[in-house]
């Protein structure tokens, strides 16, 4: 686990870190990208929410929109950087290669997708990143 660049927070630009993907798995028809924070005090903080990635993706650049962005807790659409009150906390990026699209409006949450995703789930991936602002 790293830490993760304040650039990418609400400490600094608020844009999503760049990410490397590799080895997707063969008749994948999409990809789902959800980021969380496990460690929030009232419960888990989804801080991105993204399906509809297309599965031939191999990075995703820094303050980008790779697919159909959804609703965080905050909420409003698309990417919110770590913000923690206090503390560090751990940030979970979880990949999903599924074997199908997902047909939802951009105003799902995490738990729609992870509803709609559920018996589509041919692997997944987590990369864990660390904040605690200054």
């Amino acid at each position: 686990m790293q830490d993760i660049p304040a650039k990418f927070t609400c400490q600094g630009e608020d844009i999503n870190p760049p990410l490397k993907i590799e080895d997707v798995p063969e008749h994948t028809e999409s990809l789902v990208l959800i980021m969380d924070d496990p460690d929030s005090p009232t419960g888990t903080w989804d801080h991105w929410v993204v399906w509809n990635i297309a599965p031939s993706t191999k990075e995703i650049p820094e303050h980008s929109k790779p697919g159909v962005e959804g609703m965080n807790t905050w909420p409003k659409l698309g990417y919110g950087g770590p913000c923690p009150a206090s503390g560090k906390h751990r940030y979970v990026f979880t990949l999903y290669a599924l074997d199908t699209t997902l047909d939802l409006p951009a105003t799902s949450t995490k738990k729609d997708v992870e509803s709609e995703m559920e018996h589509h789930i041919l692997e997944k991936t987590e990369l864990i990143g660390l904040f605690e602002k200054s």
